[in-house]
């Protein structure tokens, strides 16, 4: 082709280039095609060819490095105009990210690309051929592993790649790759450049991460996802609703996708408008403001007041009973603890976070100055008419400060006994134990499996007039009528041991130890509870026979714990099914028989069970809500005279089986059998392998 001249267009800002020649006339811009000046200039040249009849354009986008979508449509105009009038327009000269651009959003199958770098594998359509065939073909699979495949899928009825990939047997990229040449739907590997950064937001976090999904470009309407279920109708039927537009889809790989998602829209599902954080931004948080606590009443100065008070009216919104902030060397991270599981909910730019950090310090009333040294505060919100109660902790990390806030919603209603989702054998067995005038129950489980929740039942059973009931906690989490709370304060020696040796001369009928932490509360309890008076507590242990050895090995002699001990109660909290996405199944024969299903139903017949498939209530996990497991063990005359023995671990759990002691498991399997958790939910909330 001739050397290009310059036309009249150089004396404009913007320069295109023109050279005709009896087949086509070349137009290059001088500058990348990103805005609509841009798209103007280049107009302009496109009409001057026209008015010379010069209608098949071969346009060189030398100085373009990537593609947007505002430029597509625009070169589907263009070539709209010229083929309306007996021409064309050809793309010459572009870099191969631009290339891919074009080939996956389709606009290359309108648009003729010319002198293009190498963009990789043809996509072009080949024999429909299944995806084993194709698989063995590339020599990824066996012929065995196809037809292992084929019986598995069978009797679950799971697609053949999920099976292939889940037997390590070939890679997502692999079953990807395939899949694309079986239904001629082009594959992309993401990297910058080959998405709109406008239009990424089109999917908010939580629904891309849901959906697996992440958009890509939008042209005409047409919206390109890159998802690995590109087959999958009714997620794509669910973008099409959420975005308006027609859906074109394109395999990727579920990690990239999960990956960019996280990066790209967690910001936008507050609305927020995050500017790069200045000087003024950490003045406004210098000095506690008087009406600090409404966060409903957002101030309208600083975007990180507004991200501070957003991030905790949501967190409580959701129901988290935590929420961590973390840095990192290029971004910051959120996560709230929802039904004891940790949730991604926003991603941050890393230059945000001292702010943020520094406006909860305020909050807590803690030194904003002091990054070196953990600190911990607390603070009282009110939102939506609630108040609400948070504890603030935060840890020096390699990037910055770790922030964790406890909520504590001062609004939650006390529980019955009967709401605590006890079984009739746990709850005959628990009412039981409060009925005891004297001696030591004990509530044991992980941090977390709502222990306080239960002591707090019980108190609320036994509170009357005619007794005096003494707790204390820490802190105190609960305010009731009549009963005498008091919280621990280590700072001026207000210790659980200290405390309780004061309020044994306060005339008791029922103290209440927030928990056991060493030998001297485990002492005095024990003491309390031999002279007349009910004391109830907690304990960290894994079951109800760990009890009475943490006991043992906290130096309390073994016939004063065997004259005190009344009883145990051990309890989980299991997830139970998402009601949104609930769905029944018929349980495999290798699943009935690995578990003791015939206490709670009859399994000569088959056995109905649930479980969730994931949706948007439930952050995708097929699970919303908790449940309590139980496991009620006795201090009857039998187990009091092995406690004198000082028995064993394998000695309790003997007792315990000898006398049909219901355990954490099997309290879990009943709730399995009613459809309102899994097996699966089960055996990770008690570490069963």
């Amino acid at each position: 082709m001739a050397e290009l001249q310059s036309s009249d267009q150089t004396r404009s800002e913007f320069v295109v280039l023109r050279n005709s020649s009896a087949h086509a006339t070349a137009l290059r811009p001088t500058f990348p095609m990103l805005e609509d000046k841009h798209f103007e200039a280049v107009k302009q040249e496109v009409g001057r060819c026209v008015s010379d009849r010069e209608l098949r354009i071969i346009l060189e986008l030398t100085a373009t490095r990537s593609v947007n979508s505002a430029l597509l449509e625009f070169l589907l105009d263009i070539n709209d105009a010229l083929r309306a009038r007996g021409g064309w327009l050809q793309v010459a000269k572009i870099n191969r990210v631009c290339a891919e651009v074009f080939r996956i959003t389709g606009v290359a199958d309108v648009i003729a690309l010319l002198d293009v770098d190498s963009t990789g594998p043809s996509q072009a359509p080949q024999q429909r051929q299944r995806l084993g065939d194709i698989l063995l073909a590339r020599g990824l699979v066996s012929e065995a592993q196809i037809e292992e495949a084929l019986e598995i899928q069978k009797q679950h009825g799971k697609k053949l790649g999920e099976i292939f990939i889940a037997k390590r047997w070939v890679t997502d990229q692999d079953v990807l790759s395939a899949l694309s040449g079986q239904l001629s739907i082009p594959q992309v590997s993401l990297k910058a450049g080959l998405f709109d950064p406008a239009v990424s937001e089109v999917l908010d976090s939580r629904a891309a991460k849901r959906l697996v999904a992440f958009p890509l470009f939008r042209v005409r309407g047409e919206i390109t996802i890159a998802t690995p279920n590109a087959q999958n109708v009714p997620v794509l039927k669910e973008i099409q609703d959420l975005t308006g537009c027609k859906v074109r889809a394109v395999f990727a790989p579920k990690e990239k996708v999960l990956e960019y998602a996280n990066q790209s829209n967690a910001t936008t599902e507050l609305g927020l408008e995050l500017l790069d954080t200045e000087t003024e931004d950490l003045e406004l948080v210098e000095g506690p403001e008087e009406n600090l606590s409404v966060i409903d009443e957002i101030a309208s100065g600083s975007p990180v007041v507004n991200l501070t008070n957003s991030l905790i009216q949501r967190a409580i919104r959701e129901g988290a009973s935590d929420v961590h902030i973390e840095s990192f060397r290029d971004k910051g991270r959120v996560r709230f603890r929802i039904d004891g599981i940790l949730y991604e909910v926003m991603v941050l730019r890393a230059e945000l976070m001292p702010a943020l950090v520094s406006r909860l310090k305020v909050m807590a009333n803690l030194d904003i100055a002091e990054r070196r040294l953990p600190q911990d505060g607390r603070m009282q919100v009110v939102t939506a008419g609630r108040a609400v109660d948070l504890r603030f902790s935060s840890m020096p990390a390699l990037y910055g400060e770790k922030v964790v806030l406890r909520i504590l919603d001062k609004n939650q209603a006390l529980l019955q006994v009967d709401q605590l989702g006890l079984a009739d054998y746990n709850r005959e067995k628990y009412m039981g134990l409060l009925g005891r005038g004297y001696g030591l129950i004990l509530v044991t489980g992980p941090t977390g499996s709502g222990k306080t929740t239960s002591l707090y039942a019980a108190l609320n059973h036994l509170n009357s007039l005619e007794r005096n009931i003494v707790t204390i906690e820490d802190p105190v989490e609960y305010q009731m009528e009549i009963i005498n709370q008091n919280e621990v304060r280590p700072a001026v020696g207000l210790t659980f041991a200290s405390i309780l040796k004061h309020a044994l001369r306060q005339d008791p009928d029922i103290i209440m130890v927030g928990e056991i932490r060493e030998h001297e509360t485990a002492n005095i309890a024990v003491q309390a509870s031999l002279t007349g008076h009910l004391v109830l507590s907690t304990l960290h242990t894994n079951d109800s026979v760990g009890a009475i050895t943490r006991l043992i090995d906290m130096g309390i002699e073994p016939y004063l714990l065997s004259s005190a001990l009344v009883g145990v109660m051990a309890q989980r909290l299991v997830r139970t099914i998402c009601p949104s996405c609930k769905s029944t199944f018929i349980a495999p024969g290798e699943l009935v028989e690995a578990n003791e299903f015939e206490l709670f139903a009859d399994t000569s017949k088959p056995l109905k069970l649930a479980k969730g498939r994931g949706c948007g209530e439930c952050y995708d996990s097929g699970y919303k809500g908790r449940a309590a497991i139980h496991e009620v063990i006795e201090a009857k005359e039998d187990l009091q005279r092995l406690i004198v023995t000082e028995p064993s671990r394998d000695e309790l759990m003997e007792y315990m089986q000898s006398n049909d002691v219901r355990t954490l498991h099997q309290d879990g399997l009943r709730r399995v059998v009613n459809q309102e958790t899994t097996v699966e939910e089960i055996k990770r909330v008690i570490n069963i392998g």
